[in-house]
């Protein structure tokens, strides 16, 4: 197998292999040889089958699986000659007209064909320990603490029959037969269904219309389906919703007492402002994690700059604005900013190039220092996985346990996430004080502190 380099253009290479007549028929026969033992063809005794007859028989599959093999080894022969990793799958070029795949195949032609990649780029990391980041840090206002036991109280309330006209917080039982240009439509019929006025259950505009409904009162409900709504058959529509109020019931909330709290599971009051508290700062946590890694993978990015594969960088914009455009589709030129198709595309462009930069970039930092992923970590990734879909957990697991993209990408994110601790460690990091609202603002926006 003779490999020569082509071309050498940036990151781009190509190369021309090409693997004498000889050599692969030598390969068939060989294969043909150990195929001999093993068939069986009626009129001949195992293993005397002319080699003749075989190929006859078998030529073109075996063929096929040499080639196979011809291709792998070219592909590893390309990456270890010229030391380099390559950032997407070759693309490969074989002979295209069925003459010269015959020539090969019966042996009087060599086989010579193109091979395309692109090639990782030689990163140099930089001197971690410089990197000087603030990671902003704000205390729980007891506010927030205040409304979710307020909240608590709200969901844990108690409904009493009321004679009165609903008012929004009540909780209504209704039946409900929904239409569209008069005709009913699947899943749009319940009783004795309870809706808690202004919980955002139904679509907008359903529950505001039965403000003022008494038990026993029939209404028609007229809405309109939002565009984005999941059922396609119904998106944009408008439909009408038949319905008869069977009970209305009043709320009272539950005092927040260490009744509420054993309700919940909690030993008191105490015991449950400290889950609260814990729960929200959770929330704070996150928060200030992803605005440091933020700053973080600024500060790599500034530091870093080398060429990118071009095609890595197209599939990533393409991803990015095949989710823009549907963004687009959905919110009108409102999404758009003022922005001409050209202007986000140069956007999201520079984005996309961020992202496969700092991804190569975090790839090597992760390679030179041993940063892996365990076994255990996926596992538990998958598990916290099929959490999210009660009634479904065991599903879910065959299916990662059968995808081994799908693990890729559970795995992708651990990866980072410990090769960021790795950076956070060696970086000098400082703590700012700031407030809530600084601390959830949109790091994009300009008029953020």
């Amino acid at each position: 197998m003779q490999v020569q380099e082509t071309l050498s253009e940036g990151l781009k290479r190509e190369y021309r292999i090409t693997v004498p007549a000889q050599d692969l028929d030598g390969r068939i026969a060989a294969r043909l040889e150990e195929l001999k033992s093993r068939v069986r063809i009626n009129g001949f005794r195992p293993g005397k089958v002319p080699a003749e007859h075989l190929k006859r028989l078998y030529g073109r599959s075996v063929f096929g699986e040499v080639l196979q093999e011809l291709l792998t080894e070219g592909n590893r022969k390309i990456v270890d000659d010229n030391k380099v990793k390559l950032a997407m799958q070759p693309k490969i070029s074989l002979p295209e007209t069925e003459a010269e795949v015959e020539q090969v195949a019966e042996g009087k032609a060599d086989l010579t064909y193109k091979v395309e990649v692109e090639v990782l780029p030689e990163i140099t990391v930089g001197d971690l320990k410089s990197i000087t980041i603030e990671q902003p840090v704000a205390d729980i206002p007891e506010s927030d603490i205040e409304e979710t036991l307020t909240r608590l109280a709200t969901q844990n309330a108690t409904y009493t029959d009321k004679d009165g006209a609903a008012e929004l917080k009540d909780k209504v039982t209704i039946d409900f037969v929904g239409s569209v240009g008069g005709v009913e439509f699947e899943g749009g019929k319940g009783e004795d269904h309870p809706l808690i006025l202004g919980s955002g259950q139904f679509i907008p505009g359903f529950e505001e219309q039965l403000v003022g409904v008494k038990t026993g009162d029939k209404k028609d409900v007229k809405v309109t389906f939002p565009e984005a709504y999941h059922a396609p058959d119904l998106a944009g529509k408008e439909a009408v919703f038949a319905i008869t109020v069977k009970k209305v019931e009043g709320a009272t909330n539950a005092e927040i007492n260490d009744d509420l709290a054993k309700k919940l599971g909690m030993e008191s009051l105490e015991k449950l402002k400290e889950a609260v508290s814990e729960q929200i700062g959770n929330g704070f946590k996150q928060a200030s994690r992803q605005r440091m890694k933020r700053a973080l993978l600024d500060a790599l990015d500034a530091t870093h700059k080398f060429d990118l594969p071009p095609t890595l960088v197209e599939q990533e914009f393409a991803g990015i604005w095949s989710r823009v455009e549907k963004e687009l589709e959905s919110g009108g030129e409102a999404a758009r900013e003022g922005k001409t198709d050209d202007q986000l595309k140069a956007e999201y462009r520079t984005i996309s190039e961020r992202r496969v930069r700092l991804g190569l970039l975090l790839a090597e930092i992760g390679e030179k220092n041993n940063i892996q992923v365990t076994n255990d970590e996926v596992t538990k990734a998958v598990v916290d996985r099929a959490r999210q879909f009660p009634g479904q957990e065991q599903m879910v697991w065959e299916y990662y346990q059968k995808t081994p993209e799908a693990l890729a990408e559970l795995r992708a994110p651990i990866f980072e996430e410990k090769v960021i601790d790795y950076i956070v460690e060696l970086a000098k990091v400082t703590e700012k004080k700031v407030s809530k609202d600084e601390l959830f603002a949109d790091p994009d926006d300009e008029k953020a502190a």
